[in-house]
């Protein structure tokens, strides 16, 4: 499997990134990665049939994009270059394992992805990340829907959840997640590879994380209410600020209560808890 990175110049930058990225997103990037001079976003090379930019003309700021193919074999070495350990306040720290051990905060977690999404660099993975320190953990049963790279399920095991099962629709992604668990002593992490039909044969969930996207979300958010019961909370992200407001409407015609809401710069997550 090979991924193509779309590497759009956007001048001027802001608002120019934010507008553009919400304008693709309903086609089916993986993830954003944001720069001082645009953003890149990447897709798997079979779904990028879907993109076409031709018709995008804007009064505002102007773009140009650069598409290249990044190849398995080539992945790690592209991400080694660019990668620099993740902070979370002073309570986690995501690093890779080359990088040097950080003694300044209260977790770690150490990552090697694949072709997996999920490094703790986007915006959505920190305030997940940040907002997982707010609330109890121990020996809750957890789903991480869309694990990636395995980081909120590992994030989980680390504050207290002893039943934890992340699922992905990527085989890369799961693989990556099974080593990633295992490098972080948090092999009793069921990794399964699946989609949301798979959710309702695995019971009840007192917590569920999903890090994807809208669209994705607005279709899964119906089955994520079969899995919870009173009380179970529901992170959600991967979207947009704009999105808050719809996504909060299906969730609550699905049962759940709304908590809170966080943003970073465009990006935003949210806290639900099933009525």
């Amino acid at each position: 499997m090979a991924y193509l990175a779309y590497q759009f110049t956007v001048t001027p930058s802001q608002p120019g990134s934010e507008i553009l990225m919400a304008m693709i997103s309903d086609w089916p990037f993986d993830s954003f990665d944001t720069s001082e001079n645009g953003f890149t976003a990447y897709i798997k090379e079979e779904d990028a049939s879907e993109v076409n930019l031709d018709d995008f003309q804007f009064d505002d700021f102007k773009f140009s994009c650069k598409i290249e193919k990044i190849a398995t074999t080539n992945w790690n070495a592209e991400w080694e270059k660019n990668f620099e350990p993740v902070l979370v306040d002073d309570l986690l720290c995501i690093r890779a394992p080359f990088h040097a051990k950080n003694e300044t905060v209260k977790h770690e977690i150490v990552i090697m992805p694949k072709m997996s999404f999920g490094t703790g660099h986007h915006q959505t993975t920190r305030q997940m990340c940040k907002e997982m320190f707010s609330h109890p953990f121990k020996n809750k049963r957890v789903l991480d829907m869309g694990c990636g790279t395995g980081i909120l399920a590992i994030l989980a095991h680390l504050l207290g959840a002893r039943n934890i099962t992340g699922i992905d629709i990527d085989e890369w992604s799961v693989e990556n997640a099974i080593e990633n668990c295992q490098s972080n002593n948090c092999g009793d992490i069921v990794i399964l590879k699946g989609d949301a039909p798979i959710l309702e044969t695995l019971g009840t969930f007192d917590v569920i994380l999903a890090n994807i996207n809208k669209n994705i979300l607005k279709k899964q958010i119906p089955v994520y209410s079969k899995i919870a019961k009173a009380g179970t909370h529901l992170y959600l992200s991967g979207f947009f600020t704009t999105d808050v407001e719809e996504l909060k409407q299906v969730a609550t015609e699905h049962g759940f209560n709304f908590v809170l809401a966080h943003n970073e710069n465009e990006w935003a997550m949210m806290l639900l808890e099933k009525g």
